[in-house]
């Protein structure tokens, strides 16, 4: 059973919802009919087979348009299905290294990183350690500053390099 009591605030502003004494009326085509009763606006809306849209409720008067509110609604959806697809969200993609790393391997971890930064990635610059080697967390410092260095023509500093437990961690944006 339907609780006509409810508050139409989720409802759309078309037709009979329309409560001014006196709104602007666009016509179907852009043009504008002029100053109208909400049932008169709406008697010419039925008779061109087409609702009575509430478009902007805060200008003075109320602007109402005469449109296919369904077809009007299926554009909008589909507008914002296609905004949806173009976004891209910036993942926060991590590169792992230990502080003794070889040479050819840090180049690989570089390499990463600017793929995973040309892409609109932000990323997580991780040096990870085990036992006794937490005592040269300078060492993974100077790796993470040299990492910096070799990033900072496409890459932004958004963490500088900061211990947690046993890692060290940098977070890198990609510049604007």
């Amino acid at each position: 059973m339907i609780d006509k009591r409810r508050p139409q605030r989720d409802l759309p502003k078309i037709n009979e919802r329309i409560r001014f004494p006196e709104i602007r009326v666009i016509d179907s085509d852009g043009a504008q009919v002029g100053l109208l009763t909400p049932d008169e606006a709406l008697t010419i809306a039925q008779e061109k087979e087409l609702d009575l849209v509430l478009v902007s409720e805060t200008a003075k008067p109320p602007v109402c348009r005469i449109m296919d509110y369904g077809k009007y609604k299926f554009e909008q959806e589909k507008k914002a299905r296609e905004a949806k697809k173009k976004q891209h969200t910036a993942d926060v993609k991590e590169v792992k290294m230990r502080y003794k790393i070889g040479e050819s391997d840090y180049m690989v971890r570089i390499n990463q990183a600017k793929r995973f930064l040309k892409s609109g990635d932000k990323v997580k610059a991780t040096v990870t350690f085990r036992g006794r080697e937490i005592q040269h967390s300078n060492l993974a410092l100077n790796l993470l500053d040299r990492m910096a260095q070799d990033l900072k023509d496409i890459a932004d500093i958004q963490q500088i390099p900061k211990r947690e437990g046993r890692n060290m961690m940098m977070f890198l944006t990609p510049k604007k």
